[in-house]
Parts: C-alpha cells; structure tokens; sequence
C-alpha cells in the first residue's frame, strides 16, 4: 500500500467541510461534522492518516510537514472550498513534488475536467462513491485501471475512465469508528443540537426523495437508499461504545434514516438495548407508531428538513412534503418527548417577501425545539443549479456560495427579490423565532437545570452575536 494521508484542508476559522448534507460554510454557531465521507476509504487503506484540520486547529505549515512523508493524499472539497483546496494541494506538491494528489467530494464528482484544469496540482478526482477507488489507486493500481476517477496522464491530458458501480452490499465497508479512534479527537465535534460529545455515522446511502437542492442524492449517493443491515450497525455501535465511554449521543447522517420503516424499528431496538441516546435525520412524515417504536428504544431528537412553510415552494422543489402532514408529524414529536431541530431554506425558487412571512409564522407555531436558517445553495449537480443557470438567478460571482471569510451569502436573486433582501431575511427569521417570550422562557429553563446546558448556551449566544456583528460589517 502506498503511504497515504487523508486530508480536510485548512481552510476559513471555524469552516465546517465536512458538513453532512450539504452547506459547506462557516456556521452562526461554530460546529463541526465528522469527516465520515473521508474515514470511510481511510478504513479500507492499512497505515493511512487522517488529518481533519479546521476542528482540530492543524494549520498549513504542520499539514505541509506531515505531507513530506507520504505517497498519496487524498484531499476532500466542496464548491465553496475548492478554489482554498487547489491551493492547499500546489503547496502540497511544492513541498513534496512526488506526492499523488486526488480530490474526492460532490464538487470534483460533477466537475472532474473542470476540477483538473482549474487545479494543476491535482492528479486525479474520484467521481461518485470513492470508497473501493481509493483503495485500489492506494494499492498501487495503474490509474488508467481505475474505475471512476478522471486523471492527468503523462502527457498531460486528461483522461475520463469507465464510472464505478455503486456498493450495494454496504456491511462490504469496514467501521469508521475505528478511523475515528485513531485519528480523531471526538471533543473537537461538536453541533449546536447534538450532546457533546456525539459520534455520527452513516448506516446507508442514497435517498428516494428528489429534492432539487440537496446535494449528495444527486451527486454521489443515489436516489436508493442502499443501507447497512441492523446487525451491522448495531455491532459498530457497540465498539463504538467501547471506543468512547464519554459519548453522550450518536447521530445517524443519513440522508433520510427513517425512509425504511421496518428497518428504521429494527435498529432501534438494537440501541435499546444497549441503553444509549440517538438522534437521526428524518423526513416529516413518519407515523406516530413508528416515532413511538423510535422513542421508547432510545431516540431524542430528529433532524427534519422543513425548507418552507410555503406549500407551493415545496411543490418547486419536489419535496414531497404536504404542510398538514408535517404540522400532525410535529405535533406527535411533541406529544412523545422527542425533540426537533427544524432546518429551514430562504431563497428558493418562488420565494417572496410574503412567503418568507409565511415560512417565519409556520417556524413558531409547529415549534421546533431548536432551528436552522439557510440561504438557498445552487451546487453544480443538482437540478436548482440547472435552474439557476438556465433562469439567470445565479451570478457568477456568487458561484462559489460564499464570502471572503467563508460566510454563506445569497447567491440567488430574483426579479421581485434582490440578494440583499433573501441574505437579511435570515437574521429576521431568528429573531423572531427565538427572541419570543415562550421560546426565552424554555431555553432558560433549560440552562437553570443543567450547568453544563448553560455555559453552552451563553458560548452559542455570544458566538451568534459575533456572527450577526460580522455579517453587519460584510454588507456594509
């Protein structure tokens, strides 16, 4: 095997890349996903390292240092990262001019000749799932006999292989905790929503629904959902367990988890018995049967993708979400005890000053427990980029999805509703959201009965405030 680093560059303080879903971007409160997308390969590669820079503070002269030492780095990238990535791997190069350089992520998945051109650095990108691909250049495979990847040969030109079927016996992967206790400080993770310490993992890829803005269905993982069997995941959560007694969560990323019902059950009575607490992401529209199956064994909180309270905005999206449904799911979470971190999306295709309205009243009478406010994100491989482009609502300046300093913007405009007006609307959503008199009561009611609920919440606090005085001065 080739000696080989995996690598999430330094980039923006606080720039979260290894972001599950989507939204690559430093946060309004500091977080960090594990780089599940990047241990996954590093498991199958005996001897490999992964160095996850921005949680762990490891700047660029320490990541050159280390890459001195090794054959083959294989470097993570998003389209806002990319242009930051590029320049991480020519310093790379300059350092270590015999070290193979390949790019993995949903970015290079869609753009590979793109990606090679615009990096000179770059030896390779994998298209698609990466895992086995990895695996096999690690090996010392001739990238001419690799599937899914593009390459520079020696010439200089660049080559497009074969694409690789996708794994459909997903319990053929090895754990990734293991990755995890090697390489990784699990304090360094942390999300707003999830107990510290937390643990997150994949238990399948791939989700059947169409939404148009999301990105890993519609670049790499597929619209099956591929899953990993019960027993599987429940044995990685018992070494997982064993890894970090300290956990206090573990969160599945899947894209949807509870698109299979049975098996969503099935697992959760696994972690039943085991006695832990889990959260997932899930669509608003499980029954109530099945949430109670899911919280009697163990689950806290759900992760549910709102995105508006405009019914005909979803219908733009395909979501495949009706308003009523979502309002009845809510309300059962609520009825249960489990907890709802509500992720919501301004800018999309249709939206209005009026919508907006709509979307803000709709967040504060279901109530989530705690919410998230994106700017629509148009990334090259999903259809909203297509419609975007084809409509004129993306500027090339703004094709990159973010700023200077690694903030979000609103890369989407409208006829009827400028930039400006989408990108102000965020803080309008959370102010009136959380600065209401029962939502201040329940948080601090929250921080009076856990000391540790409240020296997290007053860091947050004063995280968002520095993050809204920050954007104040960037669109000055």
């Amino acid at each position: 095997m080739m000696k080989t680093l995996f690598l999430q560059p330094p980039s923006f303080d606080g720039f979260d890349g290894g972001a599950g879903s989507r939204y690559q971007a430093r946060r309004e409160i500091k977080s960090f996903w594990f780089p599940t997308w990047l241990a996954q390969p590093a498991a199958l590669v005996p001897g490999s390292k992964l160095i996850d820079a921005p949680p762990a503070g490891v700047d660029l002269p320490s990541v050159v240092a280390q890459a001195r030492g090794y054959e083959l780095c294989v470097i993570h990238t998003s389209t806002p990262s990319f242009a930051n990535d590029a320049d991480v791997a020519r310093k790379l190069k300059e350092a270590n001019p015999a070290l193979r350089i390949g790019f993995v992520g949903a970015r290079v998945a869609v753009q590979p000749e793109e990606s090679l051109k615009a990096g000179s650095a770059i030896d390779f990108v994998a298209r698609n799932e990466f895992d086995f691909t990895i695996q096999e250049i690690a090996s010392g495979r001739d990238l001419s006999a690799v599937d899914g990847i593009s390459f520079r040969n020696a010439q200089g030109a660049i080559v497009h292989n074969k694409d690789r079927a996708v794994i459909e016996n997903m319990d053929t992967l090895p754990f990734v905790t293991d990755v995890y206790k090697r390489d990784l400080r699990i304090e360094d993770y942390f999300i707003g929503y999830l107990l510290h310490p937390y643990v997150s993992l994949y238990t399948g890829r791939g989700c059947k629904s169409r939404c148009t803005f999301c990105l890993w269905p519609q670049t790499v993982g597929g619209h099956r959902y591929r899953t990993r069997s019960p027993g599987h995941v429940a044995e990685e959560i018992r070494l997982a367990k064993s890894y970090f007694p300290q956990v206090r969560e573990f969160f599945f990323d899947d894209d949807t988890f509870t698109d299979d019902l049975p098996r969503a059950e099935a697992i959760a009575r696994e972690l039943g018995k085991m006695g832990i607490a889990w959260s997932c992401n899930a669509k608003a529209n499980v029954p109530h049967d099945t949430l109670k199956v899911l919280k009697d064994n163990g689950l806290r909180l759900l992760l549910v993708g709102y995105e508006s309270g405009n019914q005909q905005i979803l219908h733009n999206i395909k979501k495949g979400m009706r308003i009523e449904v979502a309002r009845r799911f809510t309300k059962d979470c609520h009825d249960l005890g489990i907890k709802i971190h509500g992720t919501f999306i301004l800018g999309l295709p249709g939206e209005t000053r009026e919508t907006i309205e709509e979307t803000i009243r709709f967040a504060t009478e279901i109530n989530p427990h705690t919410l998230q406010v994106s700017l629509a994100a148009p990334y090259p491989g999903t259809f909203l980029y297509k419609q975007a482009v084809e409509n004129g609502w993306l500027d090339a300046s703004n094709a990159e999805l973010i700023d200077d300093h690694g903030i979000q913007i609103a890369p989407l405009h409208y006829d009827h509703l400028s930039h400006t007006e989408i990108f102000d609307s965020v803080e309008v959503f959370y102010k009136k959201f959380y600065l209401r008199a029962p939502k201040i009561a329940s948080i601090v009611g929250e921080m009076v009965r856990s000391p540790q609920m409240m020296k997290r919440r007053l860091r947050e606090g004063v995280e968002f405030f520095q993050f809204l005085r920050e954007r104040h001065r960037e669109a000055a």
